[in-house]
């Protein structure tokens, strides 16, 4: 708070020095921007839709892409078996004259998620735009 001693009236004059209110004013609003959580973001998922009854599978459904990782972390690709170690290699040789680069992850029920979020990462390495998680659920068009 300022004060002015003297004036046109002849007496004291008082003024609110207001600089230092907006300094601590502004100092908040920096703090509050910075310290304003984001909203997490988690990794996409797709979910594989059941075909319609009575419908054949089409050849899409034929070159749909499953990562099958089994209760004690064996790997398959659709039927091939593989390793974390090659996955990558066999991921790019797949998806490499394909336009929709789109595959699906099962992994067992019993299963820890670090060997299934591992096998996602690979996919993810390779350049594949989404990764789906199948479910025993999704599989049985409930």
């Amino acid at each position: 708070m300022g004060m002015q001693v003297g004036g046109k009236k002849g007496g004291p004059m008082v003024d609110i020095n207001v600089t230092p209110m907006i300094d601590v004013l502004l100092v908040l609003i920096i703090i509050f921007m910075v310290i304003t959580p984001l909203t997490p973001k988690g990794l996409e998922a797709l979910v594989p839709q059941p075909p319609p009854p009575n419908q054949q599978q089409s050849e899409s459904d034929q070159r749909t892409v499953v990562i099958i990782i089994n209760r004690d972390k064996s790997m398959l690709i659709n039927t091939e078996p593989t390793t974390l170690d090659t996955m990558g290699k066999r991921l790019e040789e797949i998806f490499k004259t394909r336009a929709e680069r789109v595959v699906f992850v099962k992994g067992d029920g019993e299963l820890e998620f670090e060997t299934v979020a591992k096998a996602i990462d690979v996919a993810k390495g390779v350049g594949l735009d989404k990764v789906g998680l199948m479910t025993p659920e999704m599989e049985a068009g409930q």
